[in-house]
C-alpha cells in the first residue's frame, strides 16, 4: 500500500511539473501512462471479475436468441455445441475487454480536446462501445466454432475475432481522438467547429 501511495505521489508531482513547464505532449504521455498503470494497480482486478461475468452473460443471450451456445453467467464460461463436439470457452482477463477499456480511459482523460462534461459522456459511450465490440467478437468466434468445429477455434479466436473487435476500436478511437481533434483545431483565425 505504501508502494501504491508513493507511486501516486510521483506521479501527482511529475504531472504539476510538466504542466507548470509548459510542456503538453509529456504531461499527456506522463498522464496517461501514469493513470493506466494506476487504474490497472486498483482497478483491474475488480474490474475483471464483473467484465468477464457481463460479457459472458450478454454473449449468452446472443447465443441463445440463435440458439447455437449457452452461457454460465456466474462463471464467465460460455459452453458451445457443435454436431460433432463440444467446447467451453471461458471469459478470463484477456478477453474480457478491460485492457483496452482502460488504455481508451487513460488516453481519453489526458486528452486536451474534450471539456470535463464531454470527457465524461465519451467516456460512457466509449466503454459502451468496447463492451459491445467485445460481446459481438466473443459471439462471433462462438458461432464459427458452432458451424465449423474445434478446429476453427485458433482462426477465430486469434484472428477473424481480433480483426472485427480492432476494426470497431479504430472506428472507436477515429472519431473520439482523431476526428474530435482535426474538426476543433484552430489555424489562425479559422475553425471548423464554432463555440
Amino acid at each position: 500500500m505504501i508502494g501504491i501511495i508513493l507511486y501516486g505521489f510521483l506521479w501527482v508531482m511529475g504531472l504539476a511539473a510538466l504542466h507548470h513547464a509548459k510542456l503538453r505532449f509529456w504531461k499527456f504521455l506522463w498522464g496517461c501512462v501514469g493513470l493506466f498503470l494506476l487504474l490497472m494497480i486498483l482497478v483491474e482486478p475488480v474490474l475483471t471479475i464483473y467484465l468477464s461475468r457481463y460479457v459472458s452473460s450478454a454473449a449468452g443471450l446472443l447465443g441463445e436468441w440463435t440458439n447455437t451456445y449457452s452461457s454460465f453467467f456466474e462463471y464467465g464460461i460460455l459452453l458451445i455445441e457443435s454436431k460433432s463436439s463440444s467446447i467451453s470457452l471461458s471469459v478470463d482477463y484477456e478477453c474480457s475487454g478491460v485492457i483496452e477499456i482502460l488504455v481508451f480511459l487513460s488516453l481519453l482523460w489526458f486528452f486536451p480536446v474534450y471539456r470535463f462534461s464531454e470527457k465524461i459522456m465519451v467516456s460512457i459511450g466509449g466503454v459502451l462501445w468496447i463492451f459491445t465490440a467485445n460481446v459481438l467478437r466473443i459471439h462471433l468466434i462462438c458461432i464459427l466454432i458452432y458451424l465449423f468445429g474445434n478446429d476453427i477455434f485458433y482462426l477465430a479466436h486469434t484472428v477473424i475475432g481480433r480483426l472485427v473487435f480492432y476494426g470497431l476500436s479504430v472506428i472507436l478511437y477515429f472519431y473520439v481522438f482523431t476526428r474530435a481533434q482535426i474538426v476543433r483545431q484552430k489555424v489562425g483565425g479559422f475553425r471548423y467547429e464554432h463555440r
